[in-house]
């Protein structure tokens, strides 16, 4: 068995290997000589990515492409029961291992931070990976978004970092045990799977829990995370480090200063005193989330002033306020913003970063049941934008539920002033924006789902 892989793991099978997680996964144990073997439901510029490594990508589900020599059949919380290649690794009597648990088993034997929360977690953790890298520490990283420089999503390093983002969504960050943890917010989703905040909050408690003894939680200054902080906070062997704006944080944001689509940031740390550095992405959430990212790699030891450095060298994530182009003088941005939190967060920092320019969003809601719960106040946070198009639900896993569809977010979206727009066929929105846009205007495709194949197509018609 190749160094560095867990047992059972040298012939893994990914089903659904395209997948953020999954693909993640797959990368590091490819990296590390496994022999890694998957299927994806359509072909794409990860599938590729994961080829060149070494990897075998089928496209489709079929009973047939799981080999009889597998080791173990890996799957997230989306893969049905009835999925063929998961019948037949019952029928063969191979392991099936939940993605978290392959993540944990590659964790075990660094040093890990961890990043949770409702929202944020893959940029931060992305700042830490290209900051870690920038000091020549050589991290492993899994993140759920490509970064700008390396263009990947998950790397296998020889040092003895490891930087993971921690989905709250299925509970599967409870399987891992940081030796620091940042939970930069706390608030309800996932509304298929917690039926309350008490539920989510007894869900962050399981996660902290697994912090080891002499370990840290840096928490943000989201009211829920402050919450799970005073919950956890009968716990003598865990260091807690509040990072905020307000005068009592211990890692306190003095100030931050918009530059366009950039920010200047000064932090406040007990030890270290004042920090400026550049954050290279507009917007107060993401000062705050350098600002934890930092916080988090002090606890480790490394050198405040060298690590705030290094964060400047973090140029963005897929599809987090991601530059897709310019075309007849409009920008088109994307964001994978898709709970009404987030939006409001990119929503402000775009407003603020167009200045007199026009904000134009493409909106598309993802899963019914956050349309259900949350669709009213989806549609508040598109007043932010001077005028906004909403496609269909994206169901992703989810069967449609009876009476939830977009006109949920319209409606709302109407009745709180917003000039709003519901568009049923996707094909037609580059028309739809080209006769909406005008030189100097900021076109966003905002949505977990696949509005983000819009941006090139909206480019190219405006170019037309």
């Amino acid at each position: 068995m190749a160094s560095g892989i867990p047992n059972a793991m040298e012939r893994p099978h990914f089903i659904g290997i395209g997948g953020a997680g999954m693909s993640g996964i797959a990368k590091i144990l490819a990296q590390r000589g496994a022999k890694v073997v998957g299927s994806d439901a359509k072909d794409s510029a990860t599938a590729e990515s994961l080829r060149a490594l070494g990897a075998t990508v089928h496209i489709g589900h079929a009973a047939e492409h799981l080999a009889d020599d597998a080791s173990c059949v890996v799957v997230s919380s989306a893969i049905r029961a009835d999925n063929p290649e998961l019948t037949r690794a019952a029928e063969l009597g191979v392991p099936v291992v939940h993605r978290s648990d392959a993540l944990a088993a590659l964790m075990r034997t660094s040093r890990t931070i961890a990043v949770a929360g409702t929202h944020g977690k893959t940029t931060t953790t992305s700042m830490l990976a290209v900051a870690l890298t920038e000091l020549g520490l050589d991290p492993s990283y899994a993140i759920g978004g490509d970064l700008a420089g390396p263009g990947t999503n998950a790397r296998h390093g020889d040092g003895d970092l490891f930087v993971a983002e921690a989905d709250e969504s299925d509970r599967s960050f409870q399987k891992y045990d940081p030796d620091v943890a940042i939970v930069l917010n706390v608030e309800l989703d996932h509304h298929a799977n917690y039926a309350s905040m008490d539920e989510i909050h007894e869900s962050f408690e399981a996660f902290v829990a697994k912090i080891p003894v002499g370990g840290t939680l840096v928490v943000g200054e989201h009211a829920g995370a402050r919450e799970l902080a005073a919950r956890v906070s009968g716990r003598p062997d865990l260091t807690v480090v509040t990072v905020g704006e307000d005068e009592g944080a211990d890692v306190r944001i003095r100030s931050i200063t918009p530059h366009g689509m950039t920010s200047e940031v000064t932090v406040v740390l007990p030890d270290a005193g004042e920090i400026t550095f550049t954050v290279s992405v507009p917007g107060r959430h993401y000062a705050h989330n350098a600002a934890a990212a930092l916080a988090a790699g002090v606890r480790l030891g490394l050198d405040p002033a060298g690590l705030a450095h290094a964060l400047t060298a973090y140029t963005g994530v897929g599809r987090r306020l991601q530059l897709k182009g310019e075309a007849k003088g409009v920008q088109v941005i994307d964001s994978y913003a898709h709970h009404p939190t987030e939006m409001t967060a990119d929503l402000e920092a775009m407003r603020a970063a167009a200045g007199d320019r026009r904000l134009l969003v493409v909106f598309q809601p993802h899963l019914f049941s956050r349309t259900q719960e949350l669709g009213t106040e989806m549609g508040q946070a598109l007043t932010l934008a001077d005028a906004s198009v909403v496609l269909d639900i994206y169901p992703a896993r989810e069967d449609p539920i009876p009476g939830v569809t977009s006109a949920m977010i319209t409606e709302a979206a109407e009745a709180a002033g917003a000039r709003v727009t519901a568009v049923h066929d996707k094909a037609s929105v580059p028309d739809v924006v080209a006769g909406m846009a005008a030189p100097g205007d900021l076109v966003l495709t905002m949505g977990a789902g696949d509005v983000t194949d819009l941006g090139p197509r909206i480019l190219a018609r405006l170019s037309d």
